[in-house]
């Protein structure tokens, strides 16, 4: 009987140390988190939503993307994005690299595709195209680009677009933004911004 009763109560205390938990770690600590997310970054935490204008939104049925996550492009009128692997292709439901080794046959063989089709596209030799054209981000869904990468689409841009080579560039300038804190990272563009602002330009 006495046994019994111990495993009662050890049962009993395991049982209070898990609702204990469950409210504590599942419901108050899940709210708290989200209510100061909301007050403070309310745009960031609701997805970084952005207009066709360039302006911030919280309704999704205003946005054409978001901040945060990389598109597919293929319009030679605006700027492009890194290559993904994410499912077949910046899919937010299978977010991915390929994983495979910088020695595997299937990597090698498409990062010499990737950057042919990058130099034909943008018009200069194979050894100008930075790493970033070629290669997928661990998300499959960055949505920056180096600014070399960038840079080297500028001639492309401004030429199918009418606008000035100058002016294209100040736009990338624009938005590039440096290291966060100026010591994590590298320096980037955040693509679908960078082509908001081309539009603007060609409206």
């Amino acid at each position: 009987m006495s046994d019994l009763l111990a495993l009662l109560r050890h049962s009993l205390a395991g049982l209070r140390v898990l609702i204990a938990a469950t409210l504590l770690c599942g419901i108050a600590y899940p709210l708290v988190v989200t209510g100061v997310a909301q007050a403070a970054f309310g745009w960031r935490a609701d997805g970084s939503l952005v207009t066709e204008s360039g302006a911030h939104t919280d309704d999704p049925a205003e946005a054409v993307g978001s901040a945060l996550i990389g598109q597919r492009n293929d319009d030679e009128r605006l700027f492009h994005p890194r290559p993904s692997v994410a499912g077949d292709g910046w899919d937010t439901l299978s977010t991915s690299g390929s994983n495979l080794g910088p020695e595997d046959p299937d990597l090698v063989k498409a990062i010499k595709e990737r950057r042919r089709d990058v130099a034909v596209r943008e018009g200069v030799s194979v050894d100008q195209v930075p790493a970033d054209a070629v290669t997928a981000s661990a998300s499959g869904i960055d949505p920056d680009i180096s600014p070399a990468y960038a840079a080297l689409q500028v001639s492309r841009v401004a030429r199918v677009n009418g606008l000035s080579e100058d002016a294209v560039a100040a736009l990338v300038a624009e938005h590039t933004d440096d290291r966060t804190f100026g010591f994590l990272g590298e320096p980037r563009v955040n693509v679908l911004e960078l082509n908001i602002a081309v539009r603007g330009e060609v409206e």
